[in-house]
């Protein structure tokens, strides 16, 4: 019933992808057409298009990604083994909360059957449906934002990309646990708006700290959910995007490499891609940003939440005002903290958790100096 919303591929893009060669991705990728529909049971990655931008903060015309599926398609694969399906389109709605209530149906429904969607669009507030399909799963949720921006609007005021995480902040039910933004410039975003992420004990990097340092970035993809990618966030002489000019942002290297990121987390089972402005030269990014994030699902390495701690080093760090306990995968040198249970009959996680972190957090805490977003969690599961 869900995916009677999604449209199939145009015969026009089916037809160049039948003159590839049997190496390129079209030919190891089953699509969605007039006749069939793939499989869902044997599918590991979905491809999704959703041709909505009313939420954009500037309306461009028609969302058309045929660019994209073109580029992507006439690629060359990597060793994967992964099951790979182009599910189609989702044609926007009579109303914008027509094409939300199709997306969270069918992004759900993929979830639910163990398959990470990825989904092209269209404006970023398309985010907060792909939030609201975890609703059914009763579990807290984790969103991670590729931007530059925190999107923190009031959503009687200005264009619905702009006040998303308001709304999920907001709405019933909150499962939202943690947001983090990953490459904010601030000279977009009001020092208001700063104070409530430190106040919500939310986390944000500064384009500049990426660009020096791009592995702060990979234990904040590792305990993500959900990852939207605004293509705002790149600069436009990597982009190719001169409609909304950037000057400042992710060069193409980076960008793919938090993709590559985002992919091999085991826990990440959402990529959305967004913002996408139509233009041949966008395209050629947007399709290695996606073969990337393929690239990373493949090499998963299937650790915790997923595993159990037996495969790893445990590490006691005693503090003045408290006892840290660190893992150590022994299979990929990543590390994790503990944050412990706090029985207080408000406690979001339940049981004690892993974060992961990084090794530098580990020597920070053996010269005494606590992890801030080990503290921000632990603070966020006492509330």
């Amino acid at each position: 019933m869900e995916f009677e919303f999604l449209k199939p591929i145009d015969a026009t893009v089916l037809d160049k992808i039948e003159r590839l060669s049997s190496q390129q991705l079209g030919s190891k990728i089953v699509f969605h057409t007039q006749n069939q529909f793939p499989d869902i049971s044997k599918i590991n990655i979905a491809i999704i298009g959703v041709l909505e931008n009313r939420g954009a903060d500037a309306a461009f015309v028609d969302v058309d990604l045929t660019a994209i599926r073109e580029e992507l398609y006439g690629m060359f694969p990597g060793n994967w083994d992964a099951s790979i399906a182009d599910l189609g389109d989702i044609l926007a709605g009579d109303s914008i909360e027509d094409t939300y209530f199709a997306l969270r149906k069918v992004v759900s429904s993929l979830i639910k059957n163990k398959v990470v969607p990825i989904v092209i669009g269209g404006s970023q507030d398309l985010t907060y449906p792909m939030y609201r399909a975890y609703d059914e799963l009763e579990q807290m949720v984790n969103v991670v934002a590729i931007d530059s921006k925190f999107d923190f609007g009031k959503e009687n005021e200005g264009a619905l990309a702009s006040s998303y995480l308001t709304k999920m902040i907001i709405d019933e039910p909150n499962n939202l646990f943690n947001y983090c933004n990953i490459g904010y410039q601030t000279y977009y975003n009001s020092q208001e708006e700063i104070d409530l992420v430190e106040k919500l004990f939310f986390d944000g990097y500064r384009l500049g700290e990426i660009s020096k340092n791009i592995a702060l970035a990979e234990p904040v993809f590792r305990d993500a959910d959900i990852v939207s990618l605004d293509l705002n966030s790149v600069k436009s002489s990597d982009s190719g995007n001169f409609i909304t000019f950037t000057p400042n942002g992710f060069d193409g290297k980076e960008i793919c490499s938090l993709s590559r990121y985002a992919g091999i987390s085991d826990k990440v089972s959402m990529f959305g891609v967004f913002n996408h402005n139509n233009s041949v030269q966008e395209s050629v990014l947007v399709s290695q940003v996606i073969w990337y994030f393929i690239e990373g699902f493949h090499y998963r390495s299937h650790e915790y939440p997923f595993g159990s701690r037996e495969n790893y080093i445990k590490y006691i760090v005693p503090s003045e005002e408290e006892v840290l306990i660190f893992y150590k995968s022994d299979k990929t040198d990543r590390w994790w903290i503990e944050i412990p249970f706090i029985s207080n009959g408000n406690n979001k996680l339940k049981r004690n958790t892993l974060l992961p972190c990084s090794y530098d957090e580990y020597l920070g805490a053996c010269n005494q100096e606590l992890p801030e977003r080990w503290w921000k969690a632990l603070r966020k599961n006492s509330i």
